[in-house]
């Protein structure tokens, strides 16, 4: 199936850029991201892994928010749960019996844990579990590995030198905004370089090692768990910051794969299954500091967002959507693999199986992904660079999805000999990273 160049949705999204500064609140919805000045860029309606764009045209998502809805949209028994909350009521002056029902439910599945606290976002969760992780340690400085959010104790990072956080999910960001105060709190490392989170630990007066248990990387050796150690032996407070490993591979978060026991942990994205809830779970005396200092906000408290995670834990059980997710992920990445060998395309494919990223190695990387999201929309996909994976996604939606995408790799290995892939673009490249808008 064809579709006719959307129309709507460019145009209100050229509209948002004179309104909204960004156009959007999210950097990894930017159409430049995807496809600059052709990407719908707005929905209508959607269920299952379909999304439906202003101009009534029906699309077979592969990114699922980033993450956000291994249930699918509109997932009925979530719905359904929520719909009942707002008839009954989401707010009042007192609080919501369902955030206690699901502190006791995320500390039943990490039985390390014994306290909790929510919020809406992860940006939030994660400057929460940081601001509890000062408190408890009595120490500023913190070392940090992964992408923690856009707050101003993380992005300081950056304060040293614009590439700090390159390799950590933000490459070309500058800074500006954040305090020069905050300068040398911040001190980044790599996945599996024990090493160099050992120096700093020894000469940066380390009180908090924040990281993602597993992004792109799969741990070596035992990397975790010295990790783990070096924290307890230096009275390092150890986050792990779950908001998107969470709910892939196992029920809850991933640290229970790999054995490792942290502090501090955050779990957003899939918790609440598209609705807004975000928790931090920790041990009790940590936990505690967050009594020694403030941290308060209104709609921590709605009701929607636990209402919507119970059912979603609930649902997740009743599915076992970790194993489905894990399943239909791992199916594709051996078929992007064998896509890639039959037609000899350099790819590197990455990540955990419900939440795979892959990348072209060849110079002409970002203009190669920019021809596979052109043609992919003209067949009707949202699709890119990665693949979350959801229970929607079945086996045959997933071949149908390779049918299409095998003639796009085969003009893609023509490029590698004798096409020029610029010829074949329908407009401008995506952006690789954080760039202004104009």
């Amino acid at each position: 199936m064809i579709f006719d160049k959307s129309e709507k949705g460019p145009n209100l999204y050229s509209k948002a850029k004179t309104l909204i500064s960004g156009g959007n609140m999210l950097l990894s919805k930017r159409p430049e991201m995807f496809l600059p000045e052709q990407w719908p860029s707005y929905f209508s309606k959607t269920k299952g892994c379909k999304v439906w764009d202003l101009d009534g045209r029906e699309l077979t998502d592969m990114l699922m928010t980033v993450g956000t809805n291994t249930l699918g949209y509109n997932f009925p028994a979530v719905d359904e749960r929520v719909k009942r909350v707002i008839e009954e009521g989401n707010m009042s002056s007192l609080n919501a019996p369902e955030e206690v029902e699901l502190a006791e439910k995320l500390i039943e599945l990490h039985p390390w844990a014994k306290m909790a606290k929510f919020s809406r976002s992860g940006g939030e969760a994660n400057a929460i579990a940081i601001r509890i992780a000062r408190a408890a340690s009595g120490k500023d400085n913190v070392a940090i590995c992964g992408y923690h959010g856009w707050h101003d104790w993380y992005l300081a990072t950056n304060l040293v030198g614009d590439d700090e956080l390159d390799d950590h999910l933000l490459p070309g960001l500058e800074p500006r905004g954040v305090p020069q105060s905050l300068r040398e709190t911040v001190f980044p490392f790599r996945y599996n370089d024990f090493e160099a989170l050992e120096s700093l630990i020894r000469e940066k007066n380390i009180g908090v090692i924040k990281m993602e248990v597993f992004r792109n990387q799969e741990p070596s050796g035992n990397f975790l768990q010295d990790v783990r150690k070096l924290a307890t032996a230096n009275n390092v407070v150890l986050i792990f910051d779950e908001c998107t490993s969470g709910f892939r591979k196992t029920f809850g978060g991933l640290h229970k794969f790999f054995e490792v026991e942290p502090d501090l942990a955050m779990l957003g994205k899939a918790l609440g299954n598209g609705y807004a809830i975000n928790a931090v779970i920790g041990r009790e005396e940590i936990m505690q500091a967050a009594q020694s200092t403030f941290i308060s906000s209104t709609f921590w408290t709605e009701r929607i967002g636990s209402v919507a995670a119970l059912a979603t834990l609930e649902a997740m059980e009743h599915e076992k959507s970790w194993e489905t997710i894990t399943e239909i992920g791992g199916y594709f990445q051996a078929k992007l693999t064998e896509l890639a060998g039959e037609f000899q395309v350099p790819l590197t494919v990455k990540g955990l199986e419900a939440l795979t990223t892959f990348s072209f190695d060849s110079p002409n990387s970002l203009a190669y992904k920019t021809f596979l999201t052109q043609e992919m929309l003209k067949k009707g996909y949202l699709a890119g660079s990665s693949f979350y994976a959801s229970i929607s996604h079945s086996r045959v939606i997933l071949d149908e999805y390779f049918e299409a995408l095998s003639p796009i790799f085969k003009v893609l290995k023509e490029c590698e000999t004798h096409r020029d892939i610029m010829t074949l673009l329908d407009g401008p490249i995506c952006h690789g990273g954080f760039k202004r808008l104009n």
